[in-house]
């Protein structure tokens, strides 16, 4: 090639370069800054060690780090927020559950986001099924036996859970329905004082994810799993359909999105980095203690598909509990 024809290729090479747009550029170098993974739960909490480990896991794989934001509050809405309108750059992302994307939209009057129009999944992490916990004290060792005597003794039982239109209030108010007993419910200012007062007796029972170690610390019993099958980690632990009550599943999922209009190619490399962070033992070794039922790598086709189809379901469960919030 003489030194004419090299000229004429480098400049043709560079025009081209100057033609591409700045999002082509950007795409190509992402991830070349730190990512921040927001988590609309308070630190120390079971989802946020789930979003702590995967990041750890991710950095590996995106060759940046991943910093968690904890923003609680507002049942995930504050974060929710937050991440809606944020620059769709891949930079920002959140842990998304089954309640900012299935029941806030049926219990909330207002939102000031869509959970399907304002986000752009990234993909799915893992569900955890809720677990019906009674004291170490209790007389109660099976289902059969709470709910005999609910039944003998109508309201005179009661059950926990972390607040009107918790995940565990639905629960709750699912088994009530569904086992056709009258069990009143004691809400608290959170999923702490709600399992105090249950391991101290005060309360009945409660249904709740994350049972794993309160279980192993000796203070609660678990009756029975939510779920289809039964727990790795409980695995003497029946599930509810094995107890006699079929039918009550309720399994409460964690997943991965980033705001309305995050380029495909960004939400790709965030997929793909979530589902080799999925396959490692130590992720899979802390997801089984918080009682997750396995890791559940998804395309981010299959993982939207799947948010919009748990919603109808949601929605049924606040309206069965009758819960509502302005």
């Amino acid at each position: 090639m003489d030194r004419r024809t090299l000229l004429g290729t480098l400049a043709s090479g560079a025009a081209l370069a100057a033609a591409l747009p700045p999002l082509a550029h950007a795409q190509a170098a992402w991830p070349d800054q730190l990512v921040k993974w927001i988590v609309p739960y308070p630190a120390g909490g079971g989802t946020d060690v789930i979003a702590r480990t995967l990041a750890e896991a991710m950095r590996a794989s995106l060759g940046q780090q991943i910093v968690i934001d904890n923003r609680p509050g507002a049942a995930t809405n504050i974060g929710a927020d937050l991440v809606a309108k944020s620059r769709p750059d891949g930079y920002t992302i959140m842990l998304a559950t089954a309640t900012s994307h299935g029941l806030n939209s049926a219990l909330y009057a207002k939102l000031n986001h869509d959970p399907v129009k304002d986000f752009a999944p990234v993909g799915m992490i893992a569900s955890s099924p809720s677990v019906l916990l009674v004291p170490a004290g209790s007389p109660f060792k099976t289902v059969a036996d709470v709910l005999a005597q609910a039944r003998a003794n109508p309201g005179k039982l009661n059950y926990a859970s972390a607040g009107v239109g918790s995940s565990q209030h639905l629960a709750g108010a699912r088994f009530v329905k569904l086992a056709n007993v009258d069990i009143p419910h004691i809400p608290y200012k959170g999923t702490a004082p709600a399992m105090t007062d249950v391991m101290a007796g005060r309360v009945d029972m409660v249904l709740t994810t994350g049972a794993v170690s309160f279980v192993r610390s000796g203070k609660v019993r678990a009756l029975a799993v939510a779920s289809k099958e039964r727990l790795p980690a409980l695995p003497d632990v029946p599930t509810f359909d094995e107890a006699g009550l079929k039918g009550f599943h309720t399994d409460a999922w964690y997943g991965l999105v980033a705001p309305a209009g995050t380029p495909q190619p960004v939400l790709e490399k965030l997929n793909a980095a979530l589902a080799q962070a999925l396959q490692q033992p130590e992720v899979r070794t802390q997801l089984a203690e918080l009682g997750a039922l396995g890791a559940k790598p998804m395309s981010t086709d299959q993982f939207w598909t799947f948010v919009k189809q748990q919603m109808p379901e949601a929605a049924e469960m606040v309206r069965a509990s009758g819960a509502k919030v302005e």
